[in-house]
């Protein structure tokens, strides 16, 4: 079995491999239009690269909205799914974001493609409202149900 190791990413040659993940996975795989993937908010996100063995197979990202924290672009490339990186890419940002402190008592949420509504309701992810598209790909809002607040100040 291979070590899985996600990382936030630091250089611009692990951003670029982040978007050759999500490229492969939106645009090719998913069909979603180049200009609806790439937005305004990549440089004020929070990027993270999962790794498999040395091969870089995984990205996610989180930011803050007016609404509070959002995790998206979840991309795991087609051959490494179900062996475990998508559970350690949500495990690995949601540390990262309690480790946050401006993100203390913000609501956790996210657009959740209906194949991964599982994955992250293991982590008490939500559903919220109806079922809508988005990139015509199906999605439900989800919200963590209990948002983890500082309790040491």
């Amino acid at each position: 079995m291979q070590i899985i190791e996600v990382s936030k990413v630091i250089s611009p040659e692990e951003l670029e491999l982040v978007f050759r993940i999500r490229e492969e996975v939106f645009v090719f795989e998913q069909q979603v239009a180049p200009e609806e993937e790439y937005d305004e908010f990549e440089h004020q996100s929070v990027h993270f690269l999962a790794r498999y063995g040395d091969l870089p197979v995984g990205t996610a990202r989180w930011r803050f909205t007016g609404n509070g924290v959002k995790l998206e672009r979840f991309a795991i490339l087609k051959p490494y799914r179900s062996k475990g990186i998508g559970k350690a890419l949500v495990s690995a940002v949601l540390d990262d974001i309690n480790q946050t402190p401006a993100a203390n008592g913000k609501v956790r949420y996210m657009h959740a493609q209906l194949t991964a509504i599982p994955l992250y309701s293991k982590f008490g992810f939500e559903k919220e409202g109806e079922m809508f598209e988005e990139c015509e790909i199906l999605h439900y809002k989800m919200k963590l149900s209990a948002p983890v607040v500082d309790t040491m100040n």
